[in-house]
């Protein structure tokens, strides 16, 4: 579907409810406010510098738009610097992207690895336990840098109460790992997977914590979860 005819879509979307009675108006404001929310995303989205890099889908950004906002409001992020991970995607594809949103800009796209009990190429369940090895979905803010096992690390805090709340006490981080690389790939037919975190390749490691590290926003998007993600964030 080609998304740079739909801000005049919603132009005229908006246009149709003007003469509608005044019983109706909640609903009218309602679907005012979510058509002029479509089209901003439509609008930031159509106006993205890939930067030689592949664009995420369009409904993973807008529903990482949509949270990013959000969050701003509440305070809990700070940087106008967006992580989206793609989860719905083979961990063979480069799923990740840093994005500039105060550029408009892609700074990154990588490969990136999910828990080894989430799934084999793709990932499919989630978990927000201890000791599950499971990936956790939804929105985090980036936290601080520190070293660990796997070297310079970041720390990451959940933002979903039941979702990935616990990401801290499970010390699901940022990290390099050399098992995200594309010759793990060609000898295994597949990404290798961590214990949860969303670990990167090495060569990416440093550069891509510190575009992003103290108060981003990161978000693991899985169309299995999109309603549950946005519900659990607003309430």
């Amino acid at each position: 579907m080609n998304y740079k005819f739909l801000p005049m879509f919603f132009v005229l979307l908006l246009m149709s409810f003007t003469n509608l009675p005044s019983n109706e108006n909640s609903k009218k404001n309602s679907i005012v406010v979510e058509a002029k929310s479509v089209s901003k995303n439509v609008s930031i989205y159509n106006q993205l510098d890939a930067n030689s890099f592949a664009l995420p889908s369009f409904e993973s950004f807008t529903l990482a738009l949509d949270g990013f906002y959000i969050l701003k409001e509440k305070g809990l992020i700070k940087k106008n610097i967006l992580t989206l991970v793609d989860f719905s995607l083979s961990s063979n594809t480069k799923r990740m992207w840093v994005i500039d949103l105060e550029k408009n800009t892609v700074l990154f796209q990588t490969l990136v690895a999910h828990g080894r009990n989430t799934g084999e190429e793709f990932a499919k369940e989630f978990s927000n336990r201890a000791e599950s090895y499971q990936s956790s979905i939804g929105f985090y803010a980036t936290a601080e840098i520190y070293n660990g096992k796997h070297g310079m690390s970041l720390k990451l805090d959940g933002l979903e109460r039941g979702l990935n709340d616990k990401a801290r006490e499970r010390a699901v981080v940022i990290h390099g790992a050399d098992y995200v690389s594309e010759s793990f790939i060609k000898q295994n037919k597949r990404l290798g997977r961590s214990q949860g975190c969303p670990a990167v390749p090495v060569e990416l490691n440093a550069k891509i914590i510190e575009v992003i590290k103290d108060k981003s926003c990161l978000f693991i998007y899985h169309p299995s979860a999109k309603q549950e993600i946005l519900a659990k964030l607003i309430s």
